[in-house]
């Protein structure tokens, strides 16, 4: 394998202890979660072999594939990190993936009714729109006490907290305020994880507070150029 998914890994890793350092966080605090969008099983694999455990797929088919194609690793964990139809909530249920997308009442109730149908029971993230940016999904900030007070009301489901891509701004330093307001929204509906941050702000995230991470590029690489 030409790439080196463990070193990679590892100087995540280093990037994630460096920000904690600086903010005064333990690194134990802060998930790492590698994101195998349009990666190789292989790959996945690897990472696996380097002590990865939980992964994040944006795409339901796509996550209920490779679900099956690992089954043998005994630990593997899915969380869904795009967004979810549905039409397609059966597949991420066979996956018995987290979804850390939910961004409407009605997602909710149907993942809620899924779980109740085999008596099983989902942790979800609110996704939240925090950058008011019209191309991606999640609820708007000021939308955020009534949904988790739908969600928190329902059976079968469990809320863990929230989850945000932040805008991609060529500052990354201006991102802060973004990772800050999702912290904020957070504690005001004591909710205790944040999965916010990526490859290019982590950094930023990690000292606004993130307790979990989605990193694709820096672990996996760039994806490759091929028809889904």
């Amino acid at each position: 394998m030409s790439h080196d998914v463990a070193a990679a890994i590892e100087r995540v890793r280093e990037r994630i202890a460096l920000a904690c350092q600086r903010a005064g966080r333990d690194p134990g605090s802060v998930q790492l979660v590698p994101v195998s969008k349009g990666h190789s099983e292989q790959l996945i694999r690897a990472a696996y072999d380097a002590g990865m455990r939980v992964f994040g797929e944006n795409y339901a088919q796509e996550l209920a594939a490779k679900a099956t194609g690992l089954g043998d690793l005994p630990e593997l964990r899915w969380r869904f990190i795009g967004h979810l139809q549905r039409n397609k909530i059966k597949l991420i249920e066979r996956a018995r993936a987290t979804v850390d997308t939910v961004d409407s009442s009605r997602l909710a109730e149907a993942i809620s009714t899924r779980a109740a149908a085999r008596g099983g029971n989902v942790e979800v993230l609110i996704q939240v729109n925090i950058g008011g940016e019209t191309q991606k999904s999640g609820c708007g900030p000021d939308e955020v006490p009534a949904l988790v007070a739908s969600v928190r009301a329902l059976p079968n489901v469990t809320l863990r907290g929230l989850m945000t891509v932040a805008p991609h701004l060529e500052d990354v330093e201006a991102t802060r305020p973004f990772f800050a307001a999702l912290r904020e929204l957070a504690e005001a509906q004591n909710l205790s994880e944040l999965s916010m941050g990526m490859t290019h702000d982590l950094e930023q995230a990690v000292e606004e507070g993130a307790t979990m991470l989605r990193i694709g590029t820096a672990i996996f690489g760039p994806r490759p150029a091929t028809k889904r």
